[in-house]
Parts: structure tokens; C-alpha cells; sequence
């Protein structure tokens, strides 16, 4: 029985088959491979940025340090809430003296009361009533922390934080400056009330579900909802036009702090073997040993 021998490769063997190319630090770093360590393209042209001209970072490493984030957004926001309260001082003077603003306030005022169905801008109104407003944040704060947990514990307790300061604002402002109704002799109508419950109930409600269902989905929604409210309230007669505005704007300014807020509230993690309350599926773990 004769032995067929095995073939043994050689090294001169090996250059007759095509060239198996090993990915390693060796082919990547050779001249011409579009690696890293060539500082030259596959097709031999030069660079689009030579070497010399690139700016280097803090390191002293070729690349440039990203730009740092929330130096803009905090002076804005600085920015319009400085505006806010400038605002609210200039209507809260005007409401409270003989000026040209409350003249033409009044003079608006009664051209637009008792327009519109009166089923219509009733119910309207009556969007900023405790009755309404305070259920609808109440189911959001329930859905939020039924969603988020203990995680979102800190954000609910700054929302009914800004809920409860609406009274504490608008109640010693009614009684100093006592103006005046549009259809009544009471006094004690600047600021509106309904327009700041509104706001803040609807707005801390809509911040709440950023995370959730996203700026676009809640903020206009809320913004609507106060608009609605202080349209309703100026068509029935229940409020001047300027008590609304004054309302928004001092709202406004505790909605923007509010969210402040909301946005440094540390968010606790969940524990490791937990379901993620977010419904994100859980990380994969290492592996357990056999």
C-alpha cells in the first residue's frame, strides 16, 4: 500500500495563491491605508487639512476641544426672566395707577365683555378653576410617578411646590392692589387667578412630560390651554385684559424657574436587576459563570 505524501507549504509556495491581508496594527499604519497612522489618503492625494494647520486640543493631541454646552441657554434664560418681571412691574404700575395703559385696558375691556356664546367662554373660563386644573395636574403627577418611580419623586414635589406658591403670589398682590372688577364694584381683581392657576397647573403638568412625550407634544398644549382661559375670563367680563397679562407674566417667570428646577432634580438610577420603569429594556450584564 503506497503512501501518498502530504504537500507542505512553503514559503514560495505561499506567493503563488492571492495574499490573505491580516488586519493589524502592521496593514493599518502602512503608507497609503486609510488608517490612522497615515497621514495620507487611499487614492494618494493629500490630506484636506494638512497636519501642521490643525488645531490642537488641551492635551496638545491633533483635534478640537467640543464647544462647552448651557453657557447661552443660562444667559437667555436669565435673559427672559429679567424681562418678565421688568414687564409685570411696568402692568403692575399701570394697573394701579390713572395712566394711559389702564385707560385703554378698560376701554377694551368693556368692548369685549359679554361677546361670544356664553356656554363657550363659561367653559372656558372655568378652565382655570381649582376644579379643573387641580385634577388634571394631579393625574399627571400620578402618570409621571407611576412611570418613573422614585425617580421622579423630586420633580413632582417642584411641580406642587410651584402650585402651592400661586396663592401665596397672587392673593397679597389682590388685596394691595385692589382693582377694581370690569362688571362689578368687588375689588381685588389684579392679578387673575384663574389665569395663574391655569398657567402653573397646565404648565408643571406639561414640564412633567417632557420626557415623555416631548416639548412639541406638551408646551403648546399647555400654552393653549392658558390662552383659552384668559380669553374666557375677558369675554365673560370676569377680568380686564391687563389683570390676564399680569397674570402671564408673573407665571411665566415662576414656570421658567420651574423648570430650572425640573432640569437640575437629580433623577435617581435604578438598581441592577430591576425592570427599568421607562420601559427601556435593561442593560445585558457580564456574563455568570458556569
Amino acid at each position: 500500500m503506497r503512501d501518498t505524501p502530504r504537500s507542505q507549504e512553503t514559503a514560495g509556495d505561499a506567493e503563488a495563491g492571492h495574499p490573505q491581508r491580516r488586519f493589524g496594527r502592521a496593514f493599518a499604519h502602512t503608507t497609503g491605508a486609510t488608517g490612522s497612522g497615515s497621514p495620507h489618503r487611499s487614492d494618494g492625494r493629500p490630506p484636506q487639512t494638512p497636519r501642521g494647520v490643525r488645531h490642537t486640543g488641551p492635551n496638545g493631541r491633533p483635534g478640537t476641544p467640543p464647544p462647552v454646552p448651557g453657557r447661552p441657554f443660562s444667559l437667555s434664560w436669565a435673559g427672559v426672566l429679567a424681562l418678565c418681571a421688568v414687564l409685570f412691574a411696568l402692568v403692575t404700575w399701570q394697573a394701579t395707577a390713572r395712566g394711559p395703559l389702564r385707560g385703554a385696558d378698560e376701554r377694551l375691556g368693556h368692548a369685549l365683555a359679554g361677546r361670544g356664546p356664553e356656554p363657550l367662554t363659561q367653559f372656558l373660563s372655568d378652565l382655570g378653576g381649582m376644579p379643573v386644573a387641580l385634577p388634571v395636574l394631579a393625574v399627571v403627577i400620578g402618570y409621571t410617578l407611576w412611570r418613573g418611580g422614585r425617580r421622579e419623586r423630586g420633580r413632582a414635589l417642584a411641580v406642587c411646590g410651584a402650585m402651592a406658591a400661586v396663592p401665596a403670589l397672587v392673593v397679597p398682590l389682590k388685596l394691595w392692589i385692589d382693582r377694581r372688577g370690569p362688571l362689578t364694584d368687588a375689588t381685588g381683581y389684579y392679578p387673575s387667578g384663574h389665569t395663574a392657576t391655569a398657567m402653573v397647573a397646565y404648565g408643571g403638568a406639561a414640564l412633567l412630560l417632557v420626557p415623555y412625550a416631548g416639548r412639541r407634544a406638551t408646551l403648546p398644549v399647555a400654552g393653549a390651554l392658558t390662552l383659552a382661559t384668559g380669553t374666557g375670563l375677558v369675554l365673560r367680563g370676569y377680568h380686564w385684559p391687563l389683570d390676564v397679562l399680569g397674570s402671564v407674566l408673573l407665571c411665566g417667570a415662576l414656570l421658567l424657574v420651574l423648570g430650572r428646577v425640573l432640569r437640575s432634580a437629580p433623577r435617581r438610577s435604578v438598581r441592577p436587576g430591576r425592570t427599568e420603569p421607562l420601559g427601556e429594556a435593561p442593560q445585558p450584564g457580564p456574563p455568570s459563570p458556569s
